[in-house]
């Protein structure tokens, strides 16, 4: 009777708990992607500001309460109490607003703000916080929620000196409040109380001098910094203009070399971006910024500033450090040298196109995109990065004989399929050519298919093509329609055909058996490349010449370039250009500068130079090239034998585009390589190499995709749990209830002292003990075990119920609500305030003293995330629609 009893007492304290959860509205379910973008107008209904989604994880709801603004660029601030005294973390930022409401919102961290309730006008005498503001998050233009790295958090609370966050959020067009409704703007912090073992901060480079004069072109605004604390590893980045700039680009300088971090558009929407590359950023590096802008359309002179008619230049890094030695906010307000831009990478003045669709639903869009900008994780010694993963060769591909002749070129198409171009019985021997000329026209065109569509998976033939019609195939492309684009060193033809089988000839340049070095002929080209985009056609010309020629779509000529070099004095001629491969997301084309043993880029369409890629490891040859945008972007690349002087071993090898750093070598197993002659990477990362000596194609793919058996060694951190509630509403067994109850928990959240990493709720051993324990009872445990087995439930159940009253005499309190005052009574509040902030980021007090500039627009925070004016005068829809679509954020060096 007493075992029965105690059941009942137990149920009847479990469903009284569960009522208590489904009237307290605390332990319901947050999951705050529910409401992630709820109308930043509606006003009337009431939010829960903090909402605890289990023992340590909650979100903190940050809103601006109903304001009303009167004039356009006003600046208006917020301020709430981190709801912890305790050290928290930051690990995500999801923002509650529209650019028709909001032109920017940035959130602050300090000690102690202007004012600790409703909200005040920080745009004019007062600032956003008397002591030093640490800026922690910016949004504009309709940017998508930021999801930061696994392990990485904003650390606040506790002795970081962040103890209130304020929310200043500026709207640059007041007419849009013609009919005096409320805006509630603002954006949910989700936290934790776990430690992060990586502590992220934001790195602000900004210019304070730039004057833009009216109707001159190109203006640029060059900011740099020597870095002098501790490695920072950059993962994000931001860019900020107003209606002028074009283009915002930042980059490491260390020993001479450009590394890029980002670049971006300021007329897309201003989120933060993954960074271009995986770089760290140490003692003695320097950082480099540039804001490229256009005075174009203005009749007096642009300053920086804060208002619609003034602009700024701001690029914002977001990194990580080691928590043992993080700094939470660092900053750069230098002007660059001249001599330190002079050597910039040449994209840095090229704008980033924006379509006229992309601009207009921006423009259009009441809600912001649903999409989560993730950002990528923090790098560990221990953990293998993808793009250091070692390429093995797969030694059962092809299953089949595929009878192939020289290999001299591969591509792939569409669907992903791998296309072979080969010679047939043909041979390029010793007596093949002499001046360029072909000694065997008499042997005709080769009879056998040298096109062959091959599964890159199974290795089966799917397709044959190209009989009687080369002589000596070489290199070989497909365009966006899957037309195939071949050359022949031996008629000194590009050819442009149908890839249905019927081999039908859409295009020729050039004329056959004649070589020539004029715009209608070439000698023995090598390769040809399309632009995707436009269409134009690239042929690299070849064994007797040393040059690159452009087409027209229609095959008529437009330029032509020879070698590149960043000292013209020095510049060294091609020396067979063998190989190309087109750069999509950075509209550049690369050559592979066979017997100078190097690899150039040029952009597309200028055919400017940009850079150099020549390793001792290439051994004096780069025979072919191919590239691809994942991780950043990687140049693949195969070498050969020179004829003179020592030779490197044959191998192929994944290069760091950006940092020009090779990061893998690679060579089959279960033979050599003896002539790889051309190379093709898939999407899924899979290499292909073509070897004209051995007659063969060999795939190779990452080691993980064979043995994937890669650790992920590192720190140990547990994940944030997704928790429906923080009390199940449905039964569960009382095996799964923790060891401990949950008010413990809770009351440890209210003891900042005590540090100890928090425990997980089940522990796994438990499980397997109670279900030991039930086994035994099953078998005739006596009634006294049974008995205290059930007791130890009741415990724990007495104690949830405790738990459960003291949190809801909690909401009952004052103390747990974030209060904000009506507008009517901000100017009560502001009447209580004296004095102005100490060391507070306000850059209107900055700028009001700096070179004559005025007060106005500076009283208002400068370092905002903006985005493109409203202005009619400043940033027309006319302006905005010249742009065509923009590529991936990608890095270049």
């Amino acid at each position: 009777m007493g075992a029965l009893g105690c059941t009942v007492l137990v149920f009847a304290l479990f469903f009284q708990c569960h009522s208590l959860s489904v009237q307290n509205p605390m332990f319901r379910s947050k999951r705050f992607q529910d409401r992630a973008w709820s109308d930043p107008n509606d006003c009337s209904r009431t939010r829960q500001s903090f909402v605890l989604s289990n023992p340590y994880n909650f979100s903190l709801d940050i809103r601006v309460p109903g304001v009303i603004p009167t004039e356009s660029d006003s600046y208006y601030c917020t301020a709430v109490p981190v709801p912890t005294p305790w050290e928290a973390y930051i690990v995500d930022f999801v923002p509650h607003a529209s650019m028709d409401t909001a032109h920017h919102m940035i959130l602050y961290g300090c000690k102690t703000p202007y004012a600790t309730q409703g909200y005040w006008d920080c745009g004019k005498e007062l600032g956003t916080c008397r002591d030093q503001a640490k800026i922690m998050y910016a949004w504009a233009r309709n940017a998508p929620p930021t999801k930061l790295p696994k392990d990485v958090g904003f650390k606040v609370g506790g002795d970081t000196r962040v103890n209130y966050f304020v929310l200043q959020i500026h709207y640059g067009d007041a007419t849009y409040f013609r009919d005096h409704h409320r805006d509630c703007s603002g954006l949910t912090l989700r936290m934790t109380s776990k430690p992060q073992p990586f502590i992220a901060g934001m790195y602000l480079m900004m210019s304070v001098d730039t004057v833009i004069p009216p109707g001159k072109k190109v203006t640029n605004a060059d900011i740099a910094c020597t870095y002098t604390s501790s490695p920072m590893y950059p993962f994000a980045f931001r860019t900020h203009t107003h209606s002028l700039g074009k283009v915002v680009s930042g980059y490491r300088v260390r020993n001479g070399q450009w590394t890029q971090i980002g670049r971006q558009s300021p007329l897309l929407p201003q989120a933060f971006y993954p960074v271009a590359n995986t770089i760290d950023v140490r003692n003695g590096d320097t950082l480099a910024a540039r804001c490229v802008f256009t005075g174009e359309g203005r009749t007096t002179e642009t300053q920086i500033g804060g208002t619609s008619s003034d602009e700024m230049c701001n690029f914002y890094i977001m990194y990580y450090m080691d928590n043992t030695r993080a700094v939470p906010y660092m900053s750069c307000r230098e002007d660059g040298s001249s001599e330190l831009f002079r050597n910039i990478p040449p994209e840095a003045n090229i704008p980033i196109p924006v379509s006229p669709g992309h601009m207009m639903s921006m423009k259009q869009e009441s809600a912001p995109q649903k999409d989560v900008v993730e950002l990528q994780e923090p790098k560990r010694e221990e953990q293998v990065l993808d793009q250091g993963a070692h390429l093995v060769e797969v030694s059962d591909w092809p299953g089949a004989d595929l009878q192939l002749g020289q290999v001299s070129g591969l591509a792939l198409n569409s669907n992903g399929d791998l296309i072979i171009f080969h010679r047939g019985d043909h041979i390029w021997g010793i007596n093949s050519f002499i001046n360029g000329i072909y000694q065997q026209k008499d042997l005709g065109p080769i009879q056998q298919s040298t096109i062959m569509v091959v599964d890159p998976v199974k290795g089966k033939v799917l397709k044959a093509s190209g009989r009687n019609k080369f002589y000596m195939p070489h290199g070989i492309t497909t365009d966006k329609d899957d037309n195939y684009w071949l050359t022949d060193v031996a008629l000194h033809q590009v050819f442009k055909l149908s890839s249905d089988g019927q081999d039908r000839q859409l295009l020729v340049l050039g004329e056959a058996f004649e070589p020539g070095s004029d715009k209608k002929h070439f000698c023995q080209p090598t390769d040809v490349t399309v632009d995707p985009v436009t269409g134009n056609i690239y042929v690299s010309d070849g064994y007797c010449n040393s040059r690159i020629l452009k087409f027209s779509p229609e095959g008529k000529y437009i330029s032509h370039w020879g070698a590149g070099s960043s000292d013209r004095k020095r510049r060294v001629p091609f020396w067979i250009p063998h190989s190309l491969t087109f750069l999509p997301d950075r509209r550049e084309l690369c050559v592979a500068d066979r017997e100078n043993g190097r690899i150039q880029c040029f952009m597309a369409d200028t055919g400017e130079f940009v850079k150099e890629i020549k390793k001792e490891q290439f051994g004096g040859e780069v025979f072919a090239i191919a590239y691809s945008p994942a991780q950043g972007g990687l140049m693949y690349a195969v070498n050969g034998e020179p004829p003179y002087g020592q030779a490197a071993p044959l191998q192929g090898f994944v290069i760091n585009y950006s940092t020009k750093e090779i990061l893998d070598s690679f060579s089959p197993d279960t033979q050599e390589f003896k002539l790889p002659h051309d190379i093709v990477v898939t999407e899924d990362g899979s290499v292909f190499v073509g070897d004209a000596a051995s007659d063969s194609v060999i795939k190779f793919v990452s080691a993980k995709e064979e043995h994937r058996s890669v650790k992920k060694g590192g720190i140990e951190v547990q994940e944030i749990e997704e928790t429906e509630a923080f009390v199940q509403a449905n039964l569960k067994p009382f095996s799964k209830l923790p060891p401990r109850p949950p008010v413990a928990a809770v009351q440890k959240m209210q003891e900042p002292s005590q540090k100890q990493p928090p425990q997980p709720l089940v522990a796994p051993e438990e499980k397997k003990t109670l279900k030991s324990v039930a086994s035994q009872s099953a078998q005739g445990v006596s009634t006294a075990i049974i008995t205290s087995l059930l007791l130890v439930p009741l415990v724990l159940v007495i104690a949830i119920g405790v738990c459960l009253r003291w949190k809801r005499g909690r909401m009952d309190s004052d103390d747990c609500q974030v209060k904000s005052e009506p507008s009517g009574s901000a100017g009560g509040i502001l009447g209580k305030i004296r004095g102005k902030a100490a060391g507070s980021l306000n850059l209107g007090n900055f700028f009001a003293s700096h070179k004559g500039y005025t007060r106005q627009g500076f009283d208002r925070l400068s370092t905002e995330g903006s985005d493109l004016e409203k202005d009619e005068e400043d940033g027309t829809d006319s302006e905005n629609e010249e742009y065509t679509a923009p590529p991936a954020p990608g890095p270049s060096s």
